[in-house]
């Protein structure tokens, strides 16, 4: 399919990323391999160099509006930079060794994922709407003035930043649910913390992904050039849509395209 309808598509995955929070990496990379049938290695790094600009523009929108946890934000960088880093090298492994097809290695990834992502997402929605006074028993909280709360800190950045450089999916999402079980950031702080350590994440990891050679600027300006208009027009329709109803139909979509990338056809 024509690159040229690639800002057309990326301008209603944006709506849909400003309408309901769900990660744009979880809907472009699937989209860049079903629709334009680009190879997975270069959609995941077409993909991070794309979100970089997006996450930089919003994190720097709530740096001016002092919505940013800045300590959480620093030492889960401290963790997530070198684990990004440290999934980009495992992919640079895969490509030079040529022992295993590295699109096949990432399709499955991106798949498992988008899966994990999707699945606990759901649980919580269904959790949330049917059965909404239950009770958890609270996650310890970890406390940053302290070594051992920054090394755990940094601990579960690293483990979720290889999972990003691997795939590029999760920068947002995963972390967003770290934030409210660990760190026990309120509403107004939340967003824009996990933007922020997004931004400084993948900034590093498009680096990685750079030296791989796989990274198509084709389809980066496309995405671009439609997905950031997109996703400011979704933020506004936020304040009058529905949203569990529009996130179950999408996690539920999410859950047929996860299930394609782990068996394709």
């Amino acid at each position: 399919m024509h690159y040229l309808l690639l800002p057309f598509f990326s301008f209603f995955v944006g709506i849909v990323v400003g309408l309901t929070g769900i990660g744009g990496a979880s809907l472009i990379t699937p989209m860049l391999i079903f629709i334009f049938q680009v190879p997975p290695s270069v959609a995941v790094s077409s993909d991070v160099v794309a979100a970089t600009l997006m996450k930089f523009v919003g994190g720097f929108k709530h740096w001016q509006q002092k919505t940013i946890d800045l300590q959480a934000v620093k030492w889960l960088a401290f963790g997530s930079v070198p684990g990004s880093l440290f999934g980009v090298g495992i992919l640079h492994f895969i490509k030079h060794t040529g022992e295993y097809n590295l699109d096949r290695v990432l399709l499955h990834s991106i798949g498992v994922m988008i899966l994990c992502v999707t699945l606990s997402a759901l649980i919580q929605l269904l959790l949330l709407t049917f059965v909404p006074n239950l009770k958890f028993p609270d996650l310890p909280k970890f406390d940053l003035e302290t070594i051992w709360g920054r090394v755990l800190a940094m601990s579960v950045g690293a483990i979720l930043g290889c999972l990003v450089g691997l795939t590029s999916v999760s920068s947002g999402s995963m972390f967003a649910l770290v934030l409210i079980s660990f760190f026990r950031l309120d509403a107004r702080k939340l967003v824009g913390t996990d933007i922020s350590q997004a931004a400084i994440l993948l900034f590093f990891t498009s680096l990685g992904h750079l030296s791989l050679g796989t990274v198509d600027w084709g389809l980066v300006l496309p995405i671009w050039f439609g997905s950031v208009p997109g996703v400011l027009l979704g933020a506004k329709l936020c304040e009058i849509a529905p949203q569990r109803p529009l996130r179950f139909v999408i996690y539920t979509l999410l859950l047929m395209v996860s299930y394609k990338l782990v068996s394709p056809v």
